[in-house]
């Protein structure tokens, strides 16, 4: 006897054709293109101005934004850009790990630079994760272990930030709403945490009834800021229309996934983490900026084939200021500027003579390719007092052009100077 499963055709419920027609706003995120340090606060600040909510969604206080508003600089590490806005909803997300005596001394130092009734628009995630100092502590100790094992360390930050996502993935974190809940069960697994720790690392000092007795106090402070995250992400997207912004941390060559690993963050800081740090669903993002300097900096150890280890790179240190807005370490500096006779554009790798098409994994590889440039002409003016694209020099232009076409995506904003006022608008 044949058996059949039938489905009956039925005429699909309004809450269905609602779905099917209507996903949500869309959201905008602006992501680092290089190694970090590309100027992504800008962006972001200009952006925020006609945003009603800018999300963190991954990193902790490792990364640093600066924001040039009325000549007066901000610098960002936890909280996001768009905190400046008075009509700006600023969250932070559950991708994202919180160091709450840092997320205070950054909210202390921006007060007295005129920063004013942050905490009427500031959301924070219950389930982002907790940094705790002996996380600071431990992640300074890997490095000291790292450069007597292996003869080099990563060059973190030291803030906590790889030894939290470790305790993420391993399950043995907590989280904000752990701290919003019992605090004597919380105490006693931050205990044991602690006692984890101090079996791998001797060494390992804490004074662990102190660390409890200021996480009660910010608790505190942080209780009426703190909201379930994927209901507010929901709401967000699916309630009225609202323009939402993702600012992202770091950049995609310090991607854990897609970066220069080992030299690299602890989250995914391309778009894929926009996605598992806030909640949102992939058919709910729309524009995607990827912001890019002129020349290349990073902070930190890790292979830079077209770095410039003699005069032009100490020009470029110089003039840029380039000096890590977290750590205050120097920036190295690769590529060519317009103060130069000439612009070198790093535009192919070679491996033993044959071009490749592709960014080498292997960091051994990657210390030894051979980068194929093409060379431009410079134009040696002064460009931070041009605000229309028919003003800047035409051997600017010809660059600009260049970038974008070999890079097959249209340059929306070109920036020439620190404030969000400096920027040229393509389109």
């Amino acid at each position: 006897m044949k058996h059949e499963t039938c489905f009956k055709k039925s005429h699909p419920s309004a809450a269905v054709k609602r779905a099917r027609n209507d996903s949500g706003n869309k959201v905008a995120v602006v992501l680092g293109a290089q190694w970090g340090d590309e100027g992504k606060g800008k962006v972001v600040d200009l952006l925020a101005t006609e945003s009603d909510v800018v999300c963190r969604c991954q990193g902790g206080n490792n990364a640093g934004h600066t924001v040039v508003v009325d000549e007066e600089e901000y610098d960002f590490h936890l909280l996001p850009s768009g905190i400046i806005n008075t009509k700006c909803t600023s969250f932070i997300g559950n991708g994202v790990v919180i160091h709450l005596p840092g997320l205070f001394e950054e909210i202390d130092k921006n007060e007295k630079r005129g920063l004013k009734g942050w905490d009427k628009r500031l959301v924070i995630s219950d389930r982002a994760h907790i940094v705790f100092d002996f996380h600071q502590a431990v992640d300074g100790l890997q490095e000291v272990q790292r450069q007597a094992q292996e003869g080099q360390n990563i060059g973190t930050t030291k803030k906590g930030i790889g030894p939290t996502y470790a305790c993420k993935a391993s399950r043995t974190g907590l989280r904000i709403c752990d701290l919003m809940a019992d605090f004597g069960e919380f105490s006693t697994r931050v205990k044991n945490l602690v006692l984890q720790y101090q079996s791998m690392y001797p060494a390992l000092k804490v004074d662990v009834e102190s660390e409890l007795k200021k996480l009660k106090d910010y608790a505190e402070r942080i209780r009426p800021l703190i909201r379930d995250g994927v209901y507010f992400m929901y709401d967000a997207i699916h309630g009225p229309p609202k323009k939402i912004l993702v600012e992202g941390a770091n950049a995609a060559l310090l991607d854990i996934d897609f970066g220069t690993y080992p030299f690299v963050t602890s989250s995914n800081c391309t778009v894929g983490g926009v996605c598992t740090g806030l909640g949102i669903p992939p058919a709910n993002i729309g524009e995607v900026y990827g912001v890019s300097k002129a020349y290349t900096t990073r902070v930190g150890i890790g292979a830079f084939p077209t770095e410039q280890l003699n005069a032009v790179g100490e020009l470029l240190q110089t003039r840029g200021h380039e000096v890590g807005v977290t750590t205050g370490r120097k920036r190295r500096c690769a590529l060519w500027f317009y103060v130069l006779d000439e612009i070198k554009v790093g535009v192919a790798y070679k491996i033993n003579g044959k071009r490749v098409p592709y960014f080498p994994a292997n960091m051994e590889v990657l210390q030894k390719v051979e980068v194929e440039y093409e060379t431009f002409p410079g134009w040696k003016t002064d460009t931070s007092a041009v605000r229309k694209w028919s003003d800047l020099p035409p051997k600017a232009q010809n660059y600009i052009r260049f970038v974008e076409n070999r890079i097959g995506v249209p340059i929306k904003w070109v920036g020439v100077g620190k404030s969000r006022e400096c920027m040229i608008q393509m389109f």
